[in-house]
């Protein structure tokens, strides 16, 4: 595998370019690293193309998905770093030449593990994102799904509905609040809604809670 010297680190919370810096710190000692925090200015960063992406969906001025469509072909390791672990997120970014996709709820030394199987041809996954995968190729019950949400949306959506905050929904279903407010934003977005009332009225149109 070619050398990694350069990598581009695409998130729009500063905290988060933090621990995935980090992480790239710790496994690969000498690389160059710069930091973006939209895609506007990763745009501004790929020339040349780096040797690594570690990158964010949800940007403020778009999806990383495109990014990824970008440097793909010029060669870079484009890995998904990212709150959402539903089917739609994980395999549009594969689709667009993602090769590895790891969550944002892990320690930098936990990625930093994973990041070191890129020598050896091993794509860095999260455990969660390697079974979903697995999962994915084989017979599934057929179980009724809220149209447009996930089941784990479902589950935000449900607890959110029911009067409690984003601290206790993170909690009930041990999530990062981070996390949650991920969900919750792309709730909002698929049901077009605005607040936490039209939310709730969308829970109770759906039967996920009793009036």
């Amino acid at each position: 595998m070619t050398a990694l010297t350069r990598a581009l680190i695409v998130d729009d919370l500063a905290s988060s370019r933090q621990w995935l810096a980090r992480a790239a710190r710790q496994t690969f000692v000498d690389i160059e690293i710069v930091q973006a925090a939209s895609l506007t200015q990763a745009r501004a960063l790929c020339e040349p193309a780096p040797s690594l992406a570690l990158i964010d969906l949800g940007l403020p001025d778009g999806s990383g998905i495109g990014l990824i469509e970008t440097l793909h072909p010029l060669g870079t390791l484009c890995i998904v770093a990212t709150v959402f672990d539903d089917d739609a997120h994980l395999f549009a970014a594969l689709r667009a030449g993602a090769q590895g996709y790891v969550l944002k709820d892990q320690a930098p030394d936990a990625l930093a593990a994973m990041l070191k199987g890129i020598a050896n041809g091993q794509p860095p996954l999260s455990p969660s994102i390697a079974r979903r995968l697995l999962r994915h190729f084989q017979p599934e019950p057929n179980t009724p799904a809220e149209p447009g949400l996930t089941p784990r949306e479902s589950d935000v959506l449900r607890l959110i509905a029911k009067g409690l905050s984003i601290g206790e929904t993170a909690q009930a279903l041990s999530l990062s609040r981070h996390t949650v407010s991920g969900y919750l934003k792309d709730i909002y977005r698929k049901l077009c809604v605005r607040t936490r009332a039209e939310a709730t009225l969308e829970a109770l149109r759906r039967g996920l809670v009793a009036p």
